[in-house]
Formats: structure tokens, C-alpha cells, sequence
């Protein structure tokens, strides 16, 4: 386990280094040895698995990441925290930090260079104002993943595995379960963190399918039609495909007449295979 993992040691990091904390970083950093027990044990991870951690601060679960796994990559946005990572995983050979904005990365070529272009597996702490373009970019990169296992906020951790109907329902349920299985591993709480943060968080572990729930023509014409479906909830289907991706009434009106819904019906009423029947229907309609 981690040697950093309690309140102690992390305030002895932190102060022997006069590191600040940069809120524009959403830095928060986890003091809690059971929950990263639980964050590594949920992984699966083995001496076989290549790892990438994002945001790995001060290298608290990077140690025990090491302990764990065959190699880790530990991206890192924050330039102040990289001789502190030099320091705390000095005695890890099979650590690599890199410093640089994860979403800026080439994920397939960092895979290719560091395990062969094999799947790898995505562990996190994620700063909560950028996890979703985080968890998007991962899985639209293409790149070979077997998991992504996260902190997250709970709020977001809800949004991923709720479904139709429900006031969580939306393009990131959506996403989520097209691309993974979604399954939340804990709720944890501020006091688990330095500093609290001012929500409650989660460890959510998503399991990416080997194929896709749903067949579909096109997936990114599918994710254009489900963004502009939530883009304003209280508008129906019919209107928020009109002006939020310029599908003419009409052929909107045919798909859903096709599909036996209701010319009122709302994008969060639709499950994913709908919106995937919807999608290819729309298609078929475009080149007739």
C-alpha cells in the first residue's frame, strides 16, 4: 500500500515542498487507505496490466499503482508537482510521469510506445471540473482499453449508469453505456480528501465492451443527435433535433412515426437502442 496514504504524511509533502494548491487543477488529494484498497483491488490490475493514471499528485496512489501493476504512466498537468513525483516514486522503477494535459495526448501512440499498442487500464482521481471531457476523450480516442476505475463526483457517477426517465438520464449515460459497463464501486465522502472538497465523490469502474450494445450506421451522427437532444431537455425530440443538429421536422417525424413514439416524445424518454434505430432511420431518410 501506499506510503503517503494518511493525512500525515501527504501535510509533510505538501509543506516540505511549499506546494499550493491550484484551484484552476480541481487538486484534491485522497488520505483515505481503504478507499484506494478498494479503487486498486476494483481495478483487477496485475503484473501483466500497463496502467495509466491521470492527475497522480503527489504519488499517493501511483505507489500503490506500482506495487500492483507492470508499469504505470502517471500523466501530470501540474508542472510545480513533477519534482515532487521525481521524489515520492524515486524507489519505482516502473513508473513513467509525464508531464503534460492528458487531453492533448496522443492516447494510441503513448499505448503503442509503452505496451506494445496491447489494451491498457485506466486508473484516476479526476479533477471534477474536466471529467467529462476526460472519460469522452478515453473512449473516443479509440484507443485499446480494458477499464477506466475513477473518482469522480457522485453527481457524475449517477449521471453514467442511470437510465430513460430519470432526472440523471442523459448524453453521458448514454456515452457511457455505448461504449462500457458501468458499475459504481463506493461512495466516498470529503472528509476523505485534502482539501474537502464540497460535494461527495465516487469510485465508478467502467468495463469497456468488447462489442458495442448497439449497432448503428454511423456512432458519431448517433452522438450528434443525443447531444442535441439534451441540449435542451424541457424541447421535444422533434424540436431539438431541428435546431440542434438541422434535421428537417419531417424526417424526424417519419423516424418516430417508423418507431411508433409519439410526435411530443422527449430525447431522456428514448433508451440507447432507440437512439440508435433513430439515428440510422434519419440516415436513410437523408439519402432518399
Amino acid at each position: 500500500m501506499s506510503k503517503l496514504i494518511n493525512p500525515q504524511e501527504t501535510i509533510k509533502v505538501i509543506q516540505s515542498n511549499d506546494f499550493k494548491f491550484q484551484k484552476r487543477f480541481g487538486q484534491n488529494f485522497l488520505i483515505d487507505e481503504g478507499v484506494l484498497s478498494n479503487i486498486i483491488s476494483s481495478s483487477s490490475i496485475t503484473k501483466d496490466d500497463c496502467v495509466l493514471e491521470i492527475g497522480p499528485g503527489i504519488g499517493t496512489m501511483t505507489q500503490a499503482l506500482a506495487e500492483a501493476a507492470g508499469h504505470v504512466i502517471a500523466v501530470e498537468i501540474d508542472a510545480n508537482l513533477i519534482p515532487i513525483l521525481q521524489d515520492t516514486l524515486k524507489d519505482y522503477s516502473n513508473v513513467t510521469v509525464i508531464h503534460s494535459d492528458v487531453l492533448k495526448l496522443d492516447l494510441n501512440e503513448l499505448i503503442e510506445n509503452y505496451n506494445s499498442g496491447k489494451p491498457i487500464k485506466v486508473v484516476a482521481n479526476l479533477p471534477y471540473y474536466i471529467t467529462t471531457p476526460i472519460i469522452m476523450g478515453l473512449f473516443e480516442s479509440e484507443a485499446p482499453l480494458y477499464s477506466i476505475t475513477v473518482m469522480v463526483q457522485k453527481e457524475v457517477a449517477d449521471r453514467m449508469q442511470s437510465g430513460p426517465g430519470t432526472k440523471d438520464y442523459g448524453a453521458l449515460s448514454l456515452a457511457v453505456q455505448y461504449y462500457s459497463d458501468p458499475y459504481i464501486v463506493q461512495l466516498v465522502p470529503p472528509n476523505c480528501f485534502i482539501p474537502r472538497p464540497n460535494v461527495g465523490s465516487a469510485v465508478i469502474r467502467l468495463t469497456r465492451h468488447a462489442e458495442s450494445p448497439v449497432k448503428v450506421i454511423n456512432d458519431k451522427w448517433m452522438f450528434k443527435l443525443i447531444k442535441a437532444a439534451f441540449g435542451q431537455r424541457r424541447k421535444t425530440l422533434l424540436n431539438s433535433l431541428f435546431s440542434g443538429a438541422s434535421v428537417p421536422k419531417d424526417d424526424t417525424l417519419s423516424a418516430l412515426h417508423n418507431m411508433n413514439l409519439s410526435d411530443t416524445v422527449r430525447g431522456e424518454a428514448l433508451t440507447l437502442e432507440q437512439f440508435a434505430i433513430l439515428s440510422d432511420l434519419l440516415i436513410a431518410n437523408a439519402s432518399d
